[in-house]
């Protein structure tokens, strides 16, 4: 492992890999940045400012703080360039443990020998995916949450041959880009508040699929008792549908329990391209979803 952590290498940068890398930068580290789309960082970056101004939820460190982090992020379409000289490198790639595996085998071959390697995954073990390299123990799961929106939360998680210096060093890194670490003891599928979250998760897509509850019901339920901004619909819709769906049958493929498969409703709204925020549809209508709107909670929509 590396003496210390300096330089970050962020792999993917979607939605959650263009925040990981902002939040680094806005902590004084040298980040770079690979995705194989040359847009991806200014589409993710357009996405994220429309949820902050939508939810009206900021990073920890301001807005401005954001901004200036965001600029300091090198951006790169050459993946051995990105890691070549990095501490520590995040995989953030779509929730597929084939190219996670595909992707660390790479990341193997052109890290430096000592740096830690990284998954953002928000459901796969590394223990799945660490075999795929020549350096086991230097493999960790880093799942981050939604840092651009305050939901400063990062499980930490080693997997088959955990190394205890090594997973010290990611909860202390964690800790200096003004994050929370949530440390797993044990390896666990889905991690922490994913696998809390889950549960709600999944009964609110079966009770919307049979016709149970109406959506905006549920979430305004949540949203009385939470106190929270957005309901369980409206957390998909952030995250975006496919990826829910994805992770929805991660849990599947882990269990094999049929209550865990998601409903074929959700599946029928990704095939028409309704994925959520990130393109205008979803359970509701973006820019302005009506669970922002005054009247929602009363459920007494105007007119």
């Amino acid at each position: 492992m590396p003496e210390q952590i300096e330089r970050i290498a962020i792999v993917g940068l979607g939605i959650l890999g263009s925040q990981i890398a902002i939040q680094a930068a806005c902590h004084g580290y040298r980040v770079a940045g690979f995705d194989e789309m040359p847009d991806a960082f200014d589409q993710a970056n357009q996405f994220i400012f429309a949820s902050i101004e939508a939810q009206q939820m900021f990073p920890v460190m301001g807005l401005e703080g954001w901004r200036e982090g965001l600029g300091r992020v090198k951006l790169t379409d050459d993946l051995e360039d990105a890691v070549s000289r990095a501490d520590l490198v995040i995989e953030a790639v779509p929730e597929r443990l084939d190219l996670k595996r595909e992707v660390f085998a790479k990341l193997d071959a052109m890290a430096p020998a000592q740096a830690i390697l990284a998954s953002n995954s928000s459901s796969i073990p590394i223990s799945r995916i660490e075999s795929a390299t020549a350096r086991p123990g230097q493999c960790m799961n880093l799942h981050f949450y939604f840092p651009a929106l305050g939901i400063h939360l990062v499980d930490v998680m080693a997997g088959g041959q955990p190394d205890a210096r090594v997973v010290d060093a990611c909860v202390d890194w964690v800790r200096s880009i003004g994050c929370l670490p949530i440390r797993l003891h044990k390896e666990t599928f889905a991690f922490c508040l994913n696998r809390m979250q889950h549960a709600a998760r999944r009964e609110a897509l079966h009770m919307w699929a049979n016709g149970s509850v109406d959506l905006a019901d549920m979430d305004r339920a949540w949203m009385v008792w939470t106190k929270m901004p957005f309901g369980p619909f409206g957390m998909m819709d952030q995250v975006g549908l496919d990826v829910v769906y994805n992770v929805e049958m991660n849990y599947y493929e882990e269990t094999k329990d049929p209550r865990f498969l998601p409903p074929d409703a959700l599946k029928e709204m990704i095939d028409r391209g309704e994925l959520g925020a990130k393109s205008g549809k979803g359970f509701y209508d973006y820019p302005n979803p009506d669970y922002k709107r005054p009247w929602f909670l009363s459920g007494k929509k105007p007119g």
